[in-house]
């Protein structure tokens, strides 16, 4: 549950940071870490991508559906 916490919050960050790149042209984590090339900015552009890597797995978990309305559990 924490992993998937943790993706996700990862991929909003890129998210919004592509958000930003596509609607004004600035690249957020770039402008933080020192430029596009840094070797800051290449780990978080890593980290972010692989965590789209491992959300993707999570697009065909089945959903724990709760108990079933008037089923009796004798």
């Amino acid at each position: 549950m924490i992993l998937k916490k943790i993706v996700l919050a990862l991929l909003i960050i890129g998210g919004l940071n592509w958000g930003l790149v596509g609607l004004f042209r600035f690249d957020c984590v770039g402008w933080l870490l020192g430029g596009t090339a840094s070797i800051l900015s290449r780990v978080i552009f890593s980290v972010v991508g692989l965590a789209a890597v491992v959300a993707v797995p999570m697009l065909f978990e089945r959903e724990n559906p709760g108990p079933i309305e008037g089923a009796d559990s004798h």
